[in-house]
C-alpha cells in the first residue's frame, strides 16, 4: 500500500491560540484531528494529549496490525476495530486524568477523529464534530456523524438540514474526549480502493463548506494545493475558529 498525505492547520482570524491538533504518521498509516476546548489554553493541552495517547496505544498494539496485514480476515478486522476504539477511550481517560490533577483545566476536552489505513480496509474511530470524508471518483461521503445537539435533532426528524444550518447552538457537543473518564466511541470499517482520498478536518473548516464544494476543491493528485484552497476558503468566509485538515490519498 502506497499513500501520500498532507496536513494544514491555521489559527484562523479570531482566535489567539490554536487549540486544534493533528496527527500525520505516514509510516504507520495513522492519521487524526482533534479540536480542543477549555479555558487557560486547556483546549490545546487536551487535543495534543489525546493524539499522543492515541498514537501510543496504536503503536503498542502493532502486532494486531501486522497479523491483519498478513491474514486479512473478519476476525482480525474486528480486533483492529476494537483496538482503535480502545485507543480513543485511553485518550479520553488520559485527558480526564490531566483535569483531575489541575483544577484550572477541569472540564477541558476535545473532539477526536482517527483513521488507520491498512491494505485491506480503513478503520475509523470518532467522537465529537470533527469529520472524516472519503472522496471517490468525484463524490464525497462522510465516514463519521456529528455528535452535536443539532445533529441529533436532525436525526430525530425534529429539524431539517436547512434549519440546522441556521441554528444558534449547532456546535453544542453531546460527546467529547476528556470531560468524563469514559466516552462512547463510534467506529466503522470502510472498504477502500486505489485513488480514494480521505479528508480529516475540524469544524473550523467543514463549517464553511457548501454542498458540492469539497469535490471541486480536493484533487487527489494535488493534496498540498487542495489543502491550501480549503484553508483559504475558510479564512475568506470568516475564519472564526481554528482550521485543521489532513488529506490522505491511496496511490493507484
Amino acid at each position: 500500500m502506497r499513500l501520500r498525505a498532507q496536513s494544514r492547520t491555521d489559527v484562523g482570524r479570531r482566535r489567539k491560540n490554536n487549540e486544534d491538533a493533528y496527527l500525520q504518521d505516514d509510516e504507520h498509516a495513522l492519521f487524526a484531528v482533534a479540536d480542543g476546548m477549555g479555558g487557560h489554553a486547556a483546549g490545546e493541552v487536551a487535543s495534543n494529549a489525546a493524539l499522543d495517547a492515541l498514537r501510543d496505544h496504536v503503536l503498542n498494539n502493532a502486532e494486531l496490525r501486522a497479523a491483519f496485514d498478513a491474514h486479512p480476515d473478519d476476525a482480525g478486522a474486528e480486533e483492529l476495530r476494537r483496538m482503535l476504539e480502545t485507543a480513543v477511550r485511553v485518550a479520553c481517560y488520559q485527558v480526564y486524568s490531566l483535569t483531575e490533577m489541575d483544577p484550572d483545566q477541569r472540564g477541558m476536552g476535545t473532539t477526536l477523529s482517527a483513521l488507520l489505513l491498512t491494505p485491506a480496509a480503513a478503520f475509523v474511530a470518532h467522537v465529537g464534530d470533527s469529520r472524516i470524508y472519503m472522496l471517490r471518483q468525484g463524490r464525497a461521503v462522510m465516514a463519521t456523524r456529528d455528535h452535536t445537539y443539532v445533529a441529533a435533532l436532525v436525526a430525530q426528524g425534529k429539524l431539517t438540514p436547512e434549519q440546522a444550518e441556521k441554528a444558534g447552538n449547532k456546535n453544542v457537543l453531546l460527546r467529547a474526549v476528556g470531560p468524563k473518564d469514559y466516552v462512547e466511541v463510534d467506529t466503522r470499517i470502510v472498504s477502500h480502493m486505489p485513488g480514494d482520498t480521505f479528508l480529516l478536518c475540524t469544524d473550523g473548516l467543514h463549517g464553511y463548506l457548501k454542498a458540492g464544494e469539497l469535490e471541486q476543491l480536493v484533487v487527489s493528485s494535488e493534496l498540498d494545493a487542495s489543502l491550501e484552497r480549503l484553508v483559504a476558503l475558510a479564512l475568506k468566509r470568516g475564519g472564526k475558529d481554528n482550521i485543521t485538515a489532513v488529506a490522505v490519498t491511496l496511490e493507484p
